[in-house]
């Protein structure tokens, strides 16, 4: 008789660990308390508009492609990809951007536009990071269960050990003289969550993530991936309950013994959360927990976010699909979100315009845009500070890119801190998880198996490998091993 799972939530991590338990011979069955699947990587509909609530970004096609090979599928057997050029533009003031072309030569010769032999240092920087890339996804992340530090030690990462003791802003610093190159440089670490001056340089590997393998789009946007996983979970035999509320982690014997759904008790030989970590140990009594309220409360979060989906009267000028506006100082604003918790004065801003690529996401002659703002987890949340910050963006969008906005809005719909906790039960409104710092990284992150109770498990962006899409899919497929491992040594 097949052993029994439930899985809490329905994002990336739970997603792939269905797929892999379900594949490995479980029953599992999946609550998800909203009414459609893919947790904090939602879709928004609205007035002919498509929108993702959730990730925008598509990076990193290799841990897609390799999720998918596990299943002997393809992304493409699924949804449709199109490799952006320019990957994306990057303002950094009025009639001052930068279009990064999807060709690491032209990219290079961007760079020696502006900076005189940074051609070479480029490549020197990159060859870099392709090793620490091949090192990381090769020989770290797919073995890294977070039970030890020996799962950091290889034969390639000692070589890098240099990388672990040194922050990505140091590096870049030390190599390129350009404030603008050193952003663009230092831009993919955002991808983590943490400041580059608090990231390991060996993270560097994002920078080809970026530079190496593209910036790709999925036809009908981020969601469609969604939609693709979940197909591939129910040919698999994954069975899905929507608007199904997870009250309570059930636990008999110091052991999960299933989950109660919206006030009903649903029995299983194992439960594994792939929502909130720390909403997620809320579920049980005092005693089976592991990390309390101050432990989270230590911990450096990644961002929240400050979102707003806007359909516009017309096609937009002047930006491109992905659309960074890094016309103010970056250390100012990334103080008001780790040091110093606060709305930031001059926000930095990023913008999505991924109409201009698909027109499904849009009606004819008009485009679809998300802006989102980064913000420190836990700040106060108000309809008034929203539409403060509304009009600052619309003016400011205005002025870098020479053309009047605010007059073709058709409709704005903002979504914020007090929406992650609320739909997604967020421990303190956090939108990407737990920063990856050095202290925050592998073994020191939550652990994807409970210590106290048993058959209880976590997947997601608060325990390893941490933040991100393709972080969340490797997470999903650990978690699963680890399962399967103890049910089926």
């Amino acid at each position: 008789m097949k052993k029994k799972v439930s899985i809490i939530g329905s994002g990336f991590s739970a997603l792939a660990a269905a797929c892999y338990l379900s594949k490995f011979g479980f029953e599992v069955h999946v609550f998800e308390k909203n009414s459609m699947v893919g947790g904090r990587a939602a879709r928004l509909k609205l007035k002919g508009f498509t929108f993702d609530i959730g990730p925008t970004w598509y990076w990193m096609p290799d841990i897609f492609e390799k999720f998918f090979s596990d299943f002997s599928k393809k992304p493409e057997d699924f949804y449709s990809l199109e490799r952006l050029d320019p990957s994306y533009e990057v303002y950094f003031g009025k009639k001052k951007s930068i279009k990064l072309e999807d060709s690491f030569e032209k990219r290079c010769d961007q760079f020696e536009a502006i900076e005189k032999g940074s051609k070479r240092k480029l490549k020197t920087f990159m060859s870099e990071a392709k090793t620490n890339y091949k090192i990381a996804i090769g020989d770290v992340v797919y073995k890294m269960y977070g039970n030890s530090f020996f799962e950091l030690i290889t034969v390639n990462t000692i070589k890098k050990i240099k990388f672990f003791f040194t922050s990505i802003k140091k590096e870049v610093v030390k190599k390129f003289k350009n404030p603008n190159l050193r952003q663009i440089l230092q831009f993919p670490v955002l991808f983590l969550g943490a400041k580059p001056s608090a990231t390991p340089a060996f993270y560097n590997f994002m920078s080809y993530a970026d530079f190496g393998l593209g910036t790709w789009h999925p036809k009908k946007g981020m969601y469609s991936v969604v939609e693709g996983i979940e197909r591939l979970a129910k040919e698999l035999g994954v069975k899905f309950h929507l608007n199904s509320e997870v009250q309570k982690i059930l636990t008999k014997e110091n052991k999960a013994s299933g989950v109660r759904v919206n006030q009903k008790d649903f029995f299983s030989d194992i439960v594994l959360s792939g929502a909130d970590y720390a909403h997620s140990e809320s579920l049980l009594e005092f005693k089976d927990r592991v990390y309390s309220e101050s432990y989270w409360n230590k911990k450096v979060f990644a961002p929240s976010a400050l979102l707003f989906f806007i359909g516009f009267n017309k096609k937009i000028k002047n930006v491109s699909h992905h659309t960074l506006f890094f016309d103010t100082d970056f250390d100012v604003h990334a103080k008001s979100i780790y040091d110093d918790p606060s709305w930031p004065v001059d926000p930095l801003i990023y913008t999505n315009f991924p109409s201009i690529t698909d027109e499904s996401m849009a009606p004819k002659n008009k485009e679809a845009c998300t802006v989102l703002v980064p913000i420190a987890p836990g700040i106060e949340d108000t309809e008034e500070i929203r539409k403060s910050y509304f009009k600052l963006i619309i003016e400011r969008i205005e002025k870098l890119t020479e053309q009047s906005l605010k007059n073709d809005v058709l409709f704005h719909k903002s979504y914020c801190i007090n929406d992650f906790v609320a739909d997604y039960n967020s421990f303190k409104g956090n939108a990407y998880g737990l920063a990856n710092t050095l202290m925050q990284t592998a073994f020191l992150r939550p652990k994807l198996k409970s210590k106290k109770v048993k058959n209880l498990y976590f997947s997601g962006q608060l325990t390893v490998p941490g933040p991100g899409v393709p972080p969340a899919l490797i997470s999903g497929k650990l978690c699963a091993e680890l399962i399967n491992k103890q049910i089926n040594p």
